[in-house]
């Protein structure tokens, strides 16, 4: 039996991939209610081969749908949520809107499936970077418990949204042709080609701790998605020059000893985690190698000999698959 599905932000890059995401999984979808600001409605959108066109998102637009994906922005989740709740439309969001609110599930399937069943109309996506984060935390969690995680995080453009691809192309081109005019950017405060930006998001970034909204998230949802807060996490995020595909240097100090292989052999049984870890042929994760892909890759294994009860790993994932428009889809499923 189908059900009616309706994407919120249809024409955004992670809305676009929710669309093929859809596809590819072969959700029984009934009816597909593509939503989008006035700008983008009255466009046509394919959706398994046929054309669909796109209405502008309103507080009507909620009729008879089921299941509601929401990725355009915070400010448009907090005023249209509601009213979808209202005409009994169960929403998977993407956004940062409901993340931290009490009584939402925050929820990656792999790690926490069974928060789904709590929902009071709303399920929350988390952050791209803390889906692929916990995905590798969650085994060595149970199984050692972790006393202190430090992350570094190199995140591609595509995570500030299709007009960030857009800039980065066109500055990369800009200083490759060695024009002398000042290249005019829109979206990064400074020069994102051939640089790497410790500051995410793009503007108002910094609270007055010293720390980002982005690094905030991640050790905020973290705890929450593993739930425990006796651990300690400190993150540092940064934009670099990909098109797709998060990489992070994770170190983790654990309660009690486990070893690399040991980690391999817990991270390679885990679901959704591939482990590529051959340093001797140069084999490890690579954002060009996990574009496109469901899974979230890890590799550099290795035990830390500067403390006690030490690991380094890397890991990578395609952040608008796993770390968005997949993950959302796969929330969707466990509501059927």
């Amino acid at each position: 039996m189908g059900v009616n599905v309706a994407v919120v932000g249809v024409t955004g890059a992670v809305g676009t991939e929710m669309l093929r995401v859809l596809e590819k999984r072969d959700f029984p979808v009934d009816e597909l209610r593509p939503l989008a600001s006035s700008r983008s409605a009255g466009k046509n959108i394919t959706f398994r081969g046929k054309e669909v066109q796109v209405q502008e998102l309103t507080a009507d637009s909620f009729e008879g749908i089921n299941i509601g994906l929401f990725s355009a922005g915070g400010s448009i989740s907090r005023e249209f949520v509601p009213y979808a709740i209202e005409k009994n439309c169960v929403v998977v969001d993407n956004t940062s809107a409901f993340r931290m609110d009490e009584g939402v599930p925050l929820v990656v399937p792999e790690v926490n499936a069974d928060r789904i069943s709590e929902h009071n109309g709303i399920i929350a996506n988390p952050n791209c970077s803390t889906i692929q984060l916990v995905l590798v935390l969650k085994p060595i969690h149970d199984a050692v418990k972790i006393k202190r995680v430090v992350v570094s995080t190199y995140q591609a453009v595509s995570g500030a949204g299709y007009n960030a691809l857009v800039e980065l192309k066109n500055e990369t081109e800009h200083i490759l042709s060695e024009k002398s005019e000042e290249f005019n950017r829109n979206i990064f405060p400074h020069q994102i080609a051939f640089n790497a930006l410790p500051q995410l998001p793009q503007s108002d970034a910094f609270l007055p701790n010293g720390y980002t909204d982005e690094e905030t998230k991640m050790i905020n949802e973290t705890k929450k998605i593993l739930e425990d807060s006796s651990f300690r996490i400190t993150t540092t995020t940064v934009r670099v020059p990909v098109f797709r595909g998060h990489s992070e240097s994770v170190n983790i100090e654990t309660r009690v000893p486990l070893s690399a292989d040991q980690a391999r052999d817990l991270l390679s049984k885990a679901e959704g985690v591939v482990v590529i870890d051959d340093p001797s042929k140069q084999l490890y994760p690579l954002a060009t190698d996990a574009a496109g892909k469901d899974e979230t890759f890890v590799g550099r294994i290795r035990e830390d000999d500067s403390v006690e009860n030490g690991l380094n790993m890397w890991v990578v994932s395609d952040n608008l698959l796993k770390g968005a428009a997949l993950n959302a889809v796969q929330i969707a499923e466990k509501l059927l």
